[in-house]
């Protein structure tokens, strides 16, 4: 065969390099498959089992196949996919909370002295850049809950991560709220507990100076771990990290430890009396009433008045309810989430009626 041109030499290259792209057509497909969405029902399956509430207040409903630009997308880090809810300091809020969520709630609810269990492995990204540093709640999001679907609609756990603005280390606590008794609910109070770093009652001594970091704090983008186990009236936790040691704690949720008002402890004394919380609980506690979990970024930082009440009002930056703004300017809660499981007794019933009364 004679010697070929440069010229003709050109076009058979592009001759093949077009049979090539023709040949290949399933590695295009691949490509394809590689760069569609992976859903959060993907990562985590069990998003059969909960309503999903956005930041806008909406219910989104069983969040299959679902995302949302501005609350509830997944991500991907070096360790592998995330959820993601995103949560800003202002928007439509649900039921008659103060606070924006983007937040699983359980479809069924179930008596606490039935069996049931959750557990999830998560990283808080973000908490709110201002709030007033002398309200016990800026700052902070709640991670994962058991609600009262009856009732009151209180709150017999609550877990926060909280961080300063400047701090390098967070703390994370948990609540147990008062069933108060009586149709008054005006008197519930919460009680802290610290897991690493401080409980909520500790506060900066003005506006906008803070406490000291706690040695034994989590950072943002720490992973840690909780699960809570519920059985025969008694709710489990246990707090988990890998650098950190594991902590566990035991609470009561049929036989209340706080029946009269020498029963109240200082730290609630401290924080809630000032403000008229002086309640105290019904003796079977929650025993009688529907509980379920939550799980997600539930927004403790908000734009209203510390006057309104000096422990949950933050006074914080909204931008009259801008989501975009409060996002470019920290002004927003934000928590991954790269494992959860759940497990309820087959003895619980529908939860609807505490959707429908809130939505």
């Amino acid at each position: 065969m004679k010697n070929l041109s440069p010229y003709s030499t050109l076009l058979i290259l592009i001759v093949l390099v077009i049979i090539s792209g023709c040949n290949n057509t399933g590695n295009k497909n691949d490509q394809d498959e590689s760069q569609k969405p992976v859903y959060a029902s993907e990562v985590i399956p069990f998003f059969n089992q909960w309503n999903l509430i956005l930041g806008d207040g909406s219910n989104a409903g069983q969040a299959m196949e679902f995302e949302h630009e501005d609350f509830f997308y997944t991500t991907r880090d070096e360790n592998g996919d995330w959820v993601v809810f995103k949560t800003p300091n202002a928007g439509d809020t649900h039921g008659t909370s103060n606070n924006t969520r983007t937040e699983l709630a359980q479809l069924k609810k179930w008596l606490p002295r039935t069996d049931a269990k959750l557990s999830a492995t998560l990283k808080v990204m973000n908490v709110s850049a201002t709030g007033d540093a002398r309200v016990a709640a800026s700052h902070a999001v709640v991670v994962g809950q058991i609600h009262s679907a009856d009732g009151h609609e209180n709150e017999p756990l609550k877990i926060f991560y909280k961080k300063f603005p400047g701090h390098t280390r967070g703390s994370v606590f948990w609540h147990y709220e008062i069933n108060t008794e009586g149709d008054d609910n005006s008197g519930r109070w919460d009680y802290s507990s610290a897991v690493w770093g401080h409980d909520f009652s500790v506060v900066g001594p003005e506006e906008n100076s803070y406490p000291e970091e706690p040695e034994d704090g989590i950072e943002l983008g720490e992973e840690f771990s909780y699960e809570i186990e519920v059985k025969d009236g008694m709710m489990f936790l246990t707090f988990t990290s890998d650098v950190h040691e594991t902590r566990t704690f035991t609470k009561n949720l049929v036989e209340s430890e706080y029946t009269t008002a020498a029963d109240i402890p200082e730290q609630t004394q401290a924080l809630f009396f000032p403000i008229g919380q002086d309640g105290v609980e019904r003796e079977n506690a929650y025993e009688e009433e529907g509980l379920f979990f939550k799980l997600g970024a539930y927004n403790q930082t908000n734009g209203k008045s510390p006057e309104e009440n000096p422990n949950w009002c933050s006074g914080a930056e909204t931008f009259d309810g801008d989501i975009l703004k409060q996002y470019e300017t920290g002004n927003y809660a934000e928590v991954w989430f790269k494992e959860a499981s759940i497990y309820i007794s087959e003895d619980a019933i529908s939860n609807e009626g505490y959707f429908i009364k809130n939505d």
